[in-house]
């Protein structure tokens, strides 16, 4: 990611792209400027990690038909949807399939610079917990295969017996295993190798 927080303007029209590249430029971001929606899904798999400024009202694809083929396609950076008057409904239908917030045009650099402070705050939180995921699969290396199989059994709230028989070994040795697995995990409760767990991504 770059040292700046990079923000993507997706709108078709030329003053728009201007002038937001402008206003952010000058308050301390990196700015990468699309003419449209379709040109952003042929670049975007190479384009830098930030978030998306995405107009609504544009030729070819409108900003939910980018905004959903953006999900399809596995993109995590968070979208604002710009919108002109009168499209409030088309915003909130944006708004449940993901974006952070919607602004309209013409929009007050206050406005906009909240809505950017909102999105990357979830892009920082999604950072955090890929590296808490990368961390805790780190740790889970140190199991042993079986050690792990009663791990995802605790994770997925089964009792000791239960697990036992799933696993086709006693009871007992389903806690010789939980408190071999608690030494190397370095954590003294459940709860705490629960946490761990969940990171990576085991549990229902």
């Amino acid at each position: 990611m770059p040292d700046k927080r990079l923000v993507h303007i997706v709108d078709d029209e030329e003053a728009i792209r201007r002038s937001a590249s402008f206003m952010l430029r000058t308050s301390g971001f990196a700015v990468e400027t699309w003419e449209s929606g379709v040109t952003l899904l042929k670049g975007v798999r190479h384009a830098d990690q930030g978030c998306i400024l995405l107009d609504v009202r544009m030729p070819e694809m409108d900003g939910l038909e980018v905004q959903q083929a953006l999900a399809e396609r596995g993109v995590t950076m968070p979208v604002v949807i710009l919108t002109g008057h009168g499209d409030v409904s088309i915003a909130v239908r944006a708004m449940k399939a993901g974006a952070v917030d919607f602004i309209e045009k013409p929009f007050e650099k206050a406005t906009l610079l909240g809505a950017l402070d909102a999105a990357f705050g979830r892009l920082e939180r999604a950072t955090q917990r890929d590296e808490r995921a990368a961390d805790a699969t780190v740790l889970l290396q140190a199991l042993t295969p079986r050690e792990r199989d009663v791990l995802a059994g605790l994770a997925n709230g089964l009792p000791n017996k239960t697990i036992a028989y799933d696993l086709g070994i006693s009871a007992r040795t389903v806690e010789v295993h939980r408190a071999n697995l608690m030494i190397k995990l370095e954590v003294r409760s459940l709860s705490d190798a629960l946490r761990i767990a969940f990171a990576a991504g085991l549990g229902a």
